[in-house]
């Protein structure tokens, strides 16, 4: 017993040694912690209950050059909803569970009963993290927390908001591929958003917050805390109401037409600023016609007719011909080795000058003066295409530029007998719209080839931080001479030529040069596919703006340049004509009376005697002595009378006179005039003061003045 009693207490204390000795270690460790291990510890704990969060910078925004929004930011809502949070009881949820989803369908346009089964379902299995909608606007969300149980806010309701932002275009599809996008995980830079995304990317702030009950996380005063730079702003060189017209106008030819795809581009002749630029192509999953690829940059094609013209600028620069020099086109067609070229009817009696080669679009006629001009050496005539920087890429900032391929004689594979002639009307090479378009507008431009520019300054807080100047490509394309024998032949287009029917009884002039080529399918030409084009400027006597349009594959009868693509130039130019260049014409001539003293009118004195003789107070007038013109002011209620002599080498004003008196004067002057309308001449086509050369016409718009 005895011993049993022993081995009982033996074991006693051994188990009270063994607590003790455990006890002593933990109080050990527990000093050891407290004095070596303490302040490190403590700060870790410290890290576990603090975190740095990136405060997002808001993305700058896109401009048009009068101010618009193009492209922005916008806050989008991802909202959840804690169903199986603790604060809703069952009773509660079963009681307003339908009503939450009718709410929910009317905001979000979904099915009442599946939302309804869906939240159901989501309580069930203890979701505290339901997906109620991942992209919902501000209105949405208001209209959300005004729900049952919802509007008890993120705790007693479960309500759960995380903010982010979305890229908005507030015109939609206006120059939507233009404009861009950028989707980084796919590496894809678009348009401006693509090009400028540097600077529209601002720098994200740092914020210190720390961790509270339920998870939460609040701000706290840190002096490390970043504010976040936003973006900063880019300004286009687009006119949102001229991108609506000119992408209306093309929609409408593109649909009459039934063509796959379409581009318009409208550039300013003297700065090369795009004012606007519209990409179409028909989308077979909904039958629309939307920006889905940006044509006008990208697409180098083979031009047809329109590269006519960079052919006639070597060939009269070179000095090969002259404009009134003869050729013989003979029934309309003509063959090189064994490949025949034809025009689309016989031009006059088969005899026809260079003029009429270029107005009336002879493949024969242009042909036979490259190929016999070049022939004994075709790389004379490519090199002069090169001097005019044809065959280089712009140099876009804007990704995707179509590079022109304007083949070398020195490359023997791939230059035949055929490809002078061939080369000379626009085939056998590419070149973008775009690019075709900045060398039609170095013509308007006196020979300068300025850089179509998309972006003219960058600005933060609405002031203006960097400016783009225009940049010159090519001072002189070709001579001053060339250029004016250009300019006539693009303006006989449009008063003798292919483009007469589309500008007849226009109120301006313009010149360019319309465009029909066949497009090479699977290797082969034939007559089912056609690009066709139309590429000028306007006014012709004092050319404002230039513009191309580009028809792809039109399908509904008619496919030649002048009858699809020249329309919505047409169309465009009469709304820019009416909107901007008009007004400005006026308030020109408006700007040169006022400097004159208190002006009145202008009168043909002899009129103007008579009447006064038939009020029996020519006796009270001084009339002036000399001249046939005399205008009349008033001076202190005295009626004063002046001769007005007109400078036969200068533009007239007229405006305000009567129609026979300023046909009179104009026509005295050598000056071209028609006129539309009745009664007083309140607008001219041509500024006051401009000078007046052998080709100068003049339209005047009569009315009530």
């Amino acid at each position: 017993m005895i011993d049993i009693k022993k081995d009982i207490l033996w074991r006693v204390y051994l188990v009270y040694f063994g607590i003790l000795v455990f006890g002593v270690a933990i109080i050990a460790k527990i000093v050891y912690i407290q004095v070596k291990e303490g302040a490190e510890l403590s700060a870790k704990a410290q890290t576990q209950e603090l975190k740095v969060f990136d405060l997002e910078a808001n993305r700058g925004n896109i401009l048009d050059k009068k101010g618009s929004l193009l492209a922005t930011s916008v806050p989008i809502f991802e909202v959840r909803f804690d169903v199986s949070s603790p604060h809703i009881s069952k009773a509660q949820f079963n009681s307003k569970v339908d009503s939450i989803a009718t709410g929910l369908s009317m905001i979000l346009n979904t099915s009442k009963q599946k939302t309804k089964k869906d939240l159901i379902r989501a309580r069930n299995k203890g979701n505290r993290y339901f997906l109620l909608v991942r992209r919902a606007n501000y209105e949405q969300l208001k209209q959300i927390k005004k729900l049952p149980i919802l509007r008890n806010g993120k705790y007693r309701g479960g309500l759960i908001a995380i903010q982010k932002t979305r890229r908005a275009k507030p015109y939609n599809e206006l120059a939507a591929r233009t404009i861009g996008y950028v989707v980084e995980k796919e590496n894809l830079y678009v348009g401006l958003e693509g090009a400028y995304t540097d600077v529209l990317t601002g720098k994200n702030g740092k914020m210190v917050m720390r961790r509270i009950n339920h998870g939460d996380w609040i701000p706290i005063h840190d002096d490390n805390e970043v504010e976040p730079k936003d973006g900063l702003d880019v300004v286009s060189t687009i006119d949102i109401h001229v991108q609506d017209v000119t992408e209306s106008s093309l929609l409408s030819e593109l649909i009459k037409n039934e063509a796959f795809q379409g581009c318009a581009i409208v550039m300013e002749v003297s700065t090369g600023h795009i004012i606007a630029v519209a990409n179409l192509r028909y989308d077979s999953t909904d039958s629309k016609y939307k920006e889905i690829y940006n044509y006008a940059i990208g697409e180098s094609i083979e031009p047809g007719s329109t590269f006519k013209l960079a052919s006639i600028l070597a060939a009269l620069e070179d000095g090969k011909v002259n404009l009134t020099d003869s050729l013989f086109t003979g029934e309309g067609y003509t063959r090189y080795y064994s490949r025949e070229m034809k025009d689309v009817h016989k031009i006059g009696n088969g005899r026809i000058t260079v003029r009429d080669a270029f107005e009336h679009s002879s493949n024969v006629g242009i042909s036979r003066i490259i190929y016999e001009s070049y022939k004994e050496q075709p790389s004379d005539y490519i090199d002069r295409l090169y001097s005019m920087s044809i065959n280089e890429p712009i140099g876009l900032k804007i990704k995707g530029e179509g590079i022109p391929q304007i083949k070398h004689p020195s490359k023997k594979k791939t230059w035949y007998g055929t490809s002078l002639p061939w080369m000379s009307i626009g085939y056998e090479l590419t070149i973008t719209p775009l690019q075709t378009l900045a060398y039609y507008n170095a013509i308007a431009n006196n020979g300068v080839m300025v850089k179509p520019m998309f972006v003219s300054a960058i600005k933060e807080g609405g002031a203006i931080i960097e400016k783009f100047d225009t940049e010159v490509i090519n001072s002189q394309i070709v001579s001053q001479s060339t250029v004016d024998s250009a300019k006539s032949l693009l303006e006989g287009v449009v008063l003798r030529g292919t483009a007469k029917r589309v500008f007849k009884n226009s109120p301006y002039s313009a010149a360019g040069k319309t465009g029909t080529a066949q497009i090479a399918v699977g290797g082969k030409y034939n007559k089912r596919n056609y690009n066709a084009s139309f590429v000028g400027y306007f006014p012709a006597d004092d050319p404002r703006y230039s513009m191309i349009v580009v028809v792809n594959n039109p399908s509904a009868g008619k496919y030649y340049g002048g009858s699809v693509a020249a329309p919505v130039f047409r169309d465009v130019a009469d709304n820019l004509y009416s909107t901007i260049i008009a007004n400005e014409y006026n308030e020109g001539i408006a700007s040169d009376i006022i400097e004159l003293p208190l002006p009145n009118k202008t009168i043909w004195l002899n009129d103007l005697k008579t009447i006064y003789s038939d009020l029996n107070i020519e006796d009270e007038i001084n009339f002036p002595t000399t001249g046939n013109w005399t205008k009349a002011s008033n001076n202190d209620d005295v009626l004063l009378l002046e001769e007005i002599a007109f400078n036969t080498n200068l533009v007239p004003n007229v405006v305000g006179m009567k129609a026979k008196d300023a046909i009179y004067i104009l026509e005295n002057a050598g000056i071209e005039t028609t006129i539309s309308g009745r009664g007083k001449v309140i607008r001219q086509s041509i500024r006051a003061g401009k000078a007046i050369n052998e080709n100068t016409k003049i339209s005047l718009q009569l009315g009530n003045y």
